[in-house]
This record gives C-alpha cells, sequence and structure tokens, in this order.
C-alpha cells in the first residue's frame, strides 16, 4: 500500500509511501491519494490534514518510467488520469489531488525533494512546512515535460510572475530557504522535524472554531481575480452565517475571562 492515513483527533497524516522511488508519483498512487484526501474531506471529525512523504523524500515528480511507456508523438496522453469529474464531486489530475478543491486545509511537510509534480502537490497544499535539507525545482524543465498540475497557475500566486518565470524556465533548485524567503513555503525547521511541525500546526488550527476557518479560508482562496468590491461582499456574505453560528459564542467566552491579553490557550 503507497498511501495510509494515520489519524490523530481532528489531525490526519495523509503518508505517500514509494521511498524506492523517492515517493515519485505513478498512476496507482496518485488514485490512492485522491481516495484518500476526498475521505478526508467528507469526514465530518477531521479538520486539518498533514501530507508527507515517507523515506525522506516528499515527491520527486511523476514517475518518468510510467511516462516513458507512451508511446513518441501520443498527443492524447490518454493512458496518465487526466482531469476529469468524479462522482465525488471532485477533480483529479496526473498527481493525484492537485485540481481538488477542498473546504479544509492541508499541510505539506516536505523533506528532500519537491520537485517536478512534486513541487506542484506541495503548492497544492495550503502551507509548506520544509527541512533545511529540502528543496523545490521545475526539474521536468529538463525532459520537456510541462507544469500540468497547477504549476504555472499556483506558483506566480505564491512568489509573484517575475519570480516564477524565473523558477519555470529555469528549472533550477531551489532549496529552503530561498523557499521560506520568496514566499515559496512559511516554515523551514531542522532535519526530520517537518511532520511534527506541520502536525503542530494542525492540532493548533483544530483547535479553532471550525466554520470560522472554512469561512476565511474560502473568502481567502475565492477572492483571486475579484474586484476589491466583489471580494468584500463575498467575505460578508460568507461569514454573517458563521458569526451566528459561532462568533457569538465565542464573543461570550471572552466576555466571560477566556483568551485575555492574546492567549491562544484558554479560548
Amino acid at each position: 500500500m503507497s498511501v495510509r492515513t494515520e489519524k490523530n483527533g481532528a489531525v490526519w497524516t495523509i503518508i505517500h509511501s514509494r521511498p524506492d522511488a523517492r515517493n515519485a508519483m505513478d498512476p496507482a498512487s496518485a488514485g490512492a491519494l485522491f481516495d484518500a484526501f476526498v475521505e478526508f474531506d467528507n469526514d465530518e471529525q477531521a479538520a486539518v490534514a498533514v501530507f508527507w512523504g515517507e523515506g525522506g523524500a516528499f515527491c520527486a515528480g511523476f514517475d518518468l518510467k510510467a511516462a516513458a511507456s507512451l508511446a513518441d508523438g501520443d498527443s492524447s496522453v490518454d493512458r496518465l488520469p487526466f482531469e476529469r469529474a468524479t462522482d465525488t464531486g471532485h477533480s483529479r489530475g496526473p498527481m493525484g489531488p492537485s485540481r481538488m478543491d477542498l473546504s479544509k486545509p492541508v499541510i505539506a511537510a516536505i523533506a528532500g525533494p519537491a520537485v517536478a509534480g512534486g513541487m506542484e502537490l506541495a503548492m497544492w497544499a495550503d502551507m509548506r512546512v520544509m527541512e533545511t535539507s529540502a528543496y523545490m525545482g521545475v526539474y521536468c524543465r529538463r525532459w520537456g515535460v510541462p507544469l500540468i498540475d497547477g504549476g504555472t497557475v499556483r506558483l506566480p500566486r505564491l512568489v509573484g510572475q517575475g519570480k516564477a518565470m524565473d523558477l519555470i524556465l529555469t528549472g533550477r533548485q531551489v532549496m529552503a530557504e530561498e523557499c521560506e524567503r520568496i514566499g515559496l513555503c512559511e516554515y523551514v525547521v531542522p532535519e526530520g522535524e517537518a511532520r511534527a511541525k506541520a502536525e503542530a500546526l494542525a492540532h493548533g488550527i483544530a483547535r479553532f472554531p471550525q466554520g470560522c476557518v472554512r469561512a476565511d479560508m474560502r473568502s481567502l482562496k475565492d477572492q483571486q481575480g475579484m474586484s476589491v468590491q466583489a471580494a468584500l461582499r463575498q467575505e460578508f456574505e460568507g461569514g454573517k452565517s458563521v458569526v451566528a453560528a459561532e462568533g457569538i459564542a465565542g464573543a461570550r467566552r471572552f466576555a466571560d475571562g477566556a483568551g485575555r491579553s492574546g492567549d491562544f490557550e484558554q479560548i
């Protein structure tokens, strides 16, 4: 089994395990990852997912040995799992969950390479934690394999168009320190600590009222490309029901003495 899920309360750690291939993605693993994230999104008890590659590599991209089996000049690429709607309400990409739009946050815990399609999976996550020796890069530049799992869409939204153009056209290695500096990851941690840090962040997020977490996450994602006024209206419409469902009760807890002086522990 190349994909398994370890559950700790509301935090699920979804693990891709093909260490002999540096967690390169094959079609079977892509399907299993997709299914695991569908289950996570649909489970009412699950709040935050951590996405981790076992064995010292996040993901070395799509398995080129599988791609090499295609016929030369095959423009249809029928044997790869390209985007298609499913009865789950989500769409799959070649790398599995890369075209899913989840209602709950996902944190990528990155050791070693997150390159080519693996970089696209890392950018699909909502946050990224990298170990000091971890790196990203559009390594598929060398082989004529384009970015088809969101790379050209998500990268400029994270780092800006100029920097995205640099990374996409050169395919160069981007170490964790640079990733943090340019906004391609949010945390850099010592070797062997990415999963623990990501899970700690996940448990912290899972403690909060989840309707509010998801409303704010949805507004942040959906405002891309909107005018300011349209985005403000969408934010208000998406948040007003949460104020009634969670915000008033939270205000009462504060009035009763919880969370004073910015305390995040007693909430």
